[in-house]
Parts: C-alpha cells; structure tokens; sequence
C-alpha cells in the first residue's frame, strides 16, 4: 500500500452569473425544483423584479456547475431590499455546505452593494443559521406562508407592506 499524497480535491470557484451559462442553470433548477417551481409566489416575484447578476452567483467546480443563487431588486413598502432566489444545489452536493457558501455571498454582496437587506422565502431553520428572521408583515404577491418570509439586513429594520417593484 502506498502513502503517496492523494492529489487535491478541484478546486471550486464562485463567480458571477454568465449569460452562456443560462441553459444550465435552467436545468438545474428545474432538477431541483420541477415544474411547480412556476407557481411559487416568488416566481411572482421575479416577473416584476430587476435581475441583479453582479449580486448572482455560480459555484463551479472543474468547469461543472454545482449550484446558483440568484439576487433580484424590489422593495417592501418604500424600503428598497433584494430578494434572494432561486437558490438551487446539485443533488450530489447537497449536504456539502455549498447551499450556505451560497447563501453567504450573495448577502455580503448585497451588504457591500449599499443594500439594506436581503429578503427570502424559504425554510426557517435553514435560513435561520445565516440569521433570517421572518417578517410576517411583508406581503408577497401570491400566497405565501408568513413564516417562510424571512429578512436579514440593517440591525432594527423592520419591513411591512407589499412586495414590490423599486
């Protein structure tokens, strides 16, 4: 048995969401979501948002995507925010951390962008872990449950109202 060092794992790269990519990313998230991902109030949601690709990220590894995350801009009230989704894994890396790698990213973007804050639907003890918290007075187009509505953003900001275009 030889103990000759195992060659190093590839290595993994997050980058901006490319356009050439977008055929891809469609078949990802339609692995990851199927069709009822059409029907969701966030896709509602992204049918009046401005994309944000500078806030979007692909995780690469050896030139294969492995995940996505995508930034929109909106406001709740008068409070301009993003809005995080979709946020999509390979089936094989989940469980990795990447979903997180992801998640973490975009918000430190959009933090470093000016933006107040980064609004979601999703899961709360997922989300919780990077410090969502819901925002039940936030009201999405569609419905949504209250609870999955969740924030991170400026200390003390509290959204209300309607989910809208800036």
């Amino acid at each position: 048995m030889s103990l000759q060092p195992s060659r190093p794992p590839p290595a993994l790269s997050l980058i901006h969401e490319p356009p050439e990519l977008a055929a891809e990313i469609e078949a990802l998230l339609d692995r990851s979501f199927g069709p009822g991902r059409f029907a969701k109030s966030s896709e509602r949601v992204r049918e009046f948002a401005e994309f944000a690709p500078e806030l979007s990220f692909c995780a690469l590894e050896e030139g294969r995507l492995l995940g996505v995350v995508r930034m929109w801009r909106v406001a709740v009230g008068d409070q301009p925010v993003t809005f995080l989704g979709p946020l999509a894994v390979d089936a094989v890396q989940r469980k990795a951390g990447l979903g997180g790698l992801l998640v973490s990213r975009a918000y430190h973007a959009a933090a470093a962008a000016g933006e107040a804050g980064v609004l979601l639907v999703g899961d709360p003890p997922y989300f919780g872990r990077f410090g969502f918290k819901a925002m039940p007075e936030v009201i999405m187009p569609g419905p949504a449950d209250p609870g999955r509505v969740l924030f991170r953003g400026e200390p003390g900001l509290i959204l209300k109202g309607p989910v809208r275009a800036r």
